[in-house]
């Protein structure tokens, strides 16, 4: 990572003149105007190539543990694993209790959790510019095998971490037992499912959006209702600035079951909405602010999600613009085509909320992923040599009505709100000859397990693959099992084979015979230590896609 200079970060004193450059160069060409772009830049902090980097602390005066936020593996590979961390020996501090000063932090890869057998070592720098995060690659690694990881600096060592990697890319991989993660309000509740899922045996986790919520957390923490712990009134207002956004993934990575779950699991994230703002789409805000203003919000977001999860330098933001997609590999047996379905979308039909579809949300000129995208994905399924192609993203991908009318409501901020593009993507995939597709998703803060119809208005048309909506881990509060909707939308939609309203996670196996969904619900997470149970379970076929419950 290049070294870099401290900017400021307050996005307020640019403001004026990138408004100035708006009105004079217009909406879309702003950000392709070198002067706009540096401008934005600059006004969140984002350290310029090749600038004199900050002087190096000497690692022994760091009197506080530095790793108050865990550590973290993602995105593993055949060959490499990414590493995370980050030093703040006091979280709460927009600093995190260090000088703006580099810091050598050390690590280690080991074949067993005590270190014993050395796999790889090194060291990193760990960059004020970037709030003293790490993002190692290590390379030459074997492939389809299990490491553990720590770090060191000064006198302090992290937790242990496990990680994977991959199996090689043309392997006959046997299985794979990934965990789907969605929507974790600090403010709704405990982490405890993320407890359980830290004891649970997979070999990768899926965070499929909402990993931080923009809205403000009071000092009892929201409905956790803190009696032992008074947060501090930093946290008691929305989100805004690059700072606001490091402060609240402090606040989020503080808590034990997140950080056990990261320790215990490599992670594969992808954004949604609440990173940024609520129902954001492209340059268009929740509340139509002027673009050239939410884009420098967007930056900050961007830049300080990038920091905070373990995600490799192919991902990090250059101002408002980051691509998170990409594709990943489990051998033979499975391709990953990660979405974002939020940076590159046409502005919601008809307000973000519910709506009867009509030509406004039937445009074929409209996309939820971007034309771009959208070619990357169907070209991804034309070269893919796997059994299984799994697609995380999200908001959900199939047909949802919401009411039991003739001419039936549908959410506009979903995939029903972009038909044509959906319609477009699922051409692509018979094109492209999938037989084994499977969408996975989050965002709506229940479980659902869908069929993927060729027409979702008839339910004996072709069956083109399954969806796996994992229920939100906090966000919506305890929930129920059986919601106040859930005998309209199990009428209204006879694709829909499961719905649950409780919070938790999902399990996917897939094999080289079948996929099985296993839906883990807690009755609970205003108050802690509640168990986890298996709400349902369901298997689809290879090459006879549709959902079975077991």
């Amino acid at each position: 990572m290049t070294p870099a200079s401290h900017q400021s970060s307050q996005p307020s004193q640019h403001a004026p003149e990138l408004r100035a450059a708006a009105r004079h160069l217009g909406r879309r060409r702003f950000l392709t105007v070198t002067g706009a772009a540096a401008a934005l830049a600059f006004a969140v902090n984002l350290p310029a190539a090749g600038a004199a980097s900050a002087a190096e602390l000497d690692a022994r005066r760091i009197t506080a543990d530095p790793f108050t936020l865990g550590i973290a593996s993602g995105d593993p590979q055949p060959s490499s694993v990414l590493l995370w961390t980050r030093l703040a020996p006091r979280p709460y501090e927009a600093d995190g209790g260090l000088p703006a000063s580099r810091v050598t932090v050390h690590w280690e890869l080991a074949h067993d959790a005590r270190f014993r057998r050395i796999a790889r070592r090194g060291t990193a720098t760990a960059h004020p510019e970037f709030r003293h995060t790490v993002h190692v690659e290590v390379p030459h690694l074997d492939p389809g095998r299990e490491y553990y990881y720590r770090f060191r600096t000064g006198s302090w060592t992290s937790g242990t971490g496990r990680t994977r990697t991959a199996p090689a890319t043309g392997a006959q991989a046997a299985r794979l037992k990934l965990a789907a993660v969605s929507c974790q309000a600090y403010h709704d509740g405990y982490y405890t499912a993320y407890g359980h899922l830290a004891q649970d045996d997979v070999d990768v986790v899926f965070h499929l959006g909402d990993y931080l919520y923009e809205y403000a957390v009071t000092s009892a923490g929201g409905a956790r209702a803190y009696t032992d712990r008074v947060l501090p009134d930093l946290f008691n207002h929305e989100t805004v600035t690059l700072e606001d956004y490091r402060l609240r993934y402090a606040l989020y990575k503080t808590d034990p079951d997140l950080r056990a779950a990261h320790a215990a699991h490599p992670f594969v994230v992808t954004w949604d909405d609440h990173e940024t703002e609520n129902n954001y789409a492209d340059d268009v805000s929740e509340n139509e602010d002027p673009p050239e203003e939410f884009l420098l919000r967007r930056a900050a977001a961007y830049r300080a999600y990038w920091e905070h999860q373990p995600l490799r330098r192919t991902q990090l933001p250059q101002g408002p613009d980051a691509q998170l997609y990409r594709r990943l590999h489990w051998g033979r047996l499975a391709q990953f085509d990660v979405l974002d379905t939020r940076q590159y979308r046409s502005n919601q039909a008809y307000g973000d909320g519910a709506h009867v579809p009509g030509p406004e949300s039937d445009d074929p000129a409209r996309t939820i992923t971007g034309a771009t995208q959208e070619r990357w994905l169907i070209n991804g399924w034309r070269s893919s040599r796997a059994l299984w192609n799994v697609v995380p993203q999200q908001v959900t991908f199939s047909q949802r009505k919401l009411d039991l009318n003739p001419a039936a409501k549908l959410s506009m901020d979903a995939w029903d709100g972009y038909r044509a593009s959906r319609q477009r993507v699922l051409a692509g995939a018979k094109s492209a000859g999938v037989d084994n597709l499977m969408v996975l998703t989050g965002d709506v803060h229940v479980g659902y397990a869908f069929d993927i119809k060729d027409d979702f208005d008839d339910p004996s048309s072709r069956t083109l693959g399954t969806e796996i909506v994992a229920t939100s881990l906090t966000s919506g509060k305890d929930g129920s099992e059986k919601p106040s909707n859930w005998a309209t939308y199990t009428k209204a939609n006879p694709h829909l084979k499961f719905y649950n309203g409780q919070r938790g996670y999902v399990t996917v196996e897939l094999g080289r015979s079948q996929a099985r969904a296993d839906f883990k619900t807690v009755a609970a997470v205003t108050t802690p230590g509640a168990a986890i149970r298996t709400a349902g379970s369901f298997v689809t076929e290879v090459g006879e896609q549709g959902l079975r419950e077991v």
